[in-house]
C-alpha cells in the first residue's frame, strides 16, 4: 500500500534547494579531488599494497561522475515557480542515480580495506569474493525497497527489503572486522592504529545509509527530511570514499616502510608519512629483477664497455702512429748527418 509521499519529488524552498545544491557540488567536488590525489601517489606505496589505491582511483572515478549526473538532475529537475521549487519528471533521479554508484562504489571499499590486511592466498580470495557480493546485495536489497516497489512509498516493503540488506550488512561487517582483527599483529603499531580507524570510519559511515533509509517507515516525508537525506547521503559518501581512502593510503605507505626495513620488499624512493621519515630508499638487486631487466641492464654496461675498447683503440693506433713518426724522422736525420759526415 502506498501511504507515503515519494521522496524525491517534494518541492523545495529557496534556502534547502541551495543547500542540496551545495552538498552535492561540494561531495563531487571531494571525490574529484581525491582521484587526482590518489592518482598522483600511486607509485609511492609498494606493489603489494597497491591494489588498494587501484580500488580507490576507481570508485573515485565512478562516484565523480555519478555526482555530476546527480547535479544535473538536481538542477534540471526543479522549476522556479513563485519563490518554491517544484519538482518534474528529472527530480526522481536524484535518488535512484544513487543506487548504481554505490552497487559499484561499495564493493569497491571492501576491496580496498582487504587489500591493506595480511591475508593471503585462497582465504584472502574467498574473504573478497563474500564480501564483494554481501555488499553488492546490500545495495539492491535495499534498492528495491527504496526504489523499485511502489516507488519506495510503501513502508511494510522498505521495512522487509530493509530488514534483507541489514543481514547483508551484518555479514559484512563481522567479515571485515575479523579480516582486520587477523590482520593486526603482523604489522606495526602505528599501521595497526591507522587500520583500526579506517574500518571504523567505514563501518561507521554505513550505518548512516540504513539510517537514512528509515525515514519513510518512521516519519512523513516532508521537505526538509528530502533536503536532509540529500545532505546526509552526500556527507557520508564523502566519509566512506575520501576519508576511509586516506586512512588506508596511510597504512599502505607504513605497511611499505615496514617491509622495505625488514627486507622482505624493495622500494626505489624513500617513504615518508607526515613528514616522518619511515625508510629509505632500496633498489632491486641485480639477480632479482626479471631476466629482461637485467640483459637490459647488462647490455647497456657491454655497449659502454665496446664504446671505452674503442676508445682506447683509438687512442693506442693514435700513439703508434705517433712513435713511428718519431722514428722515421729520427731516422732520416741521422741518415743525413751521415751523409754530411
Amino acid at each position: 500500500m502506498a501511504d507515503t509521499p515519494t521522496p524525491e519529488l517534494q518541492p523545495m524552498s529557496l534556502g534547502l534547494y541551495d543547500l542540496v545544491h551545495f552538498a552535492l557540488m561540494a561531495a563531487g567536488f571531494a571525490l574529484f579531488a581525491y582521484f587526482l590525489y590518489t592518482w598522483a601517489s600511486r607509485e609511492e606505496v609498494g606493489r603489494r599494497y597497491r591494489p588498494a589505491l587501484y580500488a580507490g582511483l576507481c570508485l573515485a572515478a565512478v562516484a565523480t561522475v555519478s555526482y555530476l549526473v546527480l547535479f544535473v538532475k538536481w538542477d534540471t529537475g526543479f522549476t522556479l515557480t513563485d519563490g518554491v521549487y517544484e519538482p518534474n519528471a528529472e527530480a526522481r533521479f536524484t535518488g535512484s542515480t544513487r543506487y548504481p554508484d554505490w552497487a559499484v562504489t561499495v564493493p569497491l571499499l571492501t576491496v580496498e580495506l582487504l587489500a591493506v590486511c595480511s591475508l593471503a592466498g585462497r582465504r584472502a580470495r574467498n574473504l573478497r569474493a563474500t564480501t564483494v557480493a554481501a555488499a553488492f546485495l546490500m545495495i539492491l536489497t535495499g534498492y528495491f525497497g527504496a526504489q523499485v516497489v511502489a516507488d519506495g512509498r510503501d513502508r511494510t516493503a522498505l521495512v522487509v527489503w530493509g530488514l534483507v540488506s541489514t543481514a547483508f550488512f551484518v555479514y559484512l561487517a563481522v567479515a571485515l572486522i575479523g579480516a582486520v582483527r587477523a590482520s593486526l599483529p603482523h604489522m606495526g603499531a602505528e599501521a595497526a592504529v591507522s587500520l583500526r580507524n579506517a574500518t571504523i570510519v567505514l563501518l561507521s559511515s554505513f550505518g548512516v545509509y540504513p539510517l537514512v533509509y528509515a525515514i519513510p517507515v518512521f516519519a512523513d516525508v516532508t521537505p526538509a527530511w528530502a533536503a536532509t537525506v540529500q545532505v546526509a547521503y552526500s556527507t557520508a559518501d564523502v566519509i566512506a570514499k575520501v576519508g576511509f581512502g586516506l586512512l588506508v593510503h596511510k597504512v599502505a605507505l607504513l605497511r611499505t616502510a615496514e617491509d622495505v626495513r625488514a627486507g622482505e620488499d624493495t622500494h626505489p624512493e624513500p617513504v615518508w608519512v607526515s613528514h616522518v621519515h619511515q625508510s629509505d630508499g632500496v633498489l632491486p638487486e641485480l639477480g632479482r629483477v626479471s631476466s629482461a631487466a637485467a640483459a637490459a641492464i647488462r647490455g647497456e654496461h657491454h655497449e659502454h664497455d665496446d664504446h671505452h675498447d674503442d676508445d682506447h683503440y683509438d687512442d693506442h693506433r693514435h700513439d703508434e702512429h705517433s712513435h713511428r713518426g718519431h722514428s722515421h724522422r729520427g731516422h732520416g736525420a741521422t741518415r743525413t748527418a751521415s751523409e754530411r759526415a
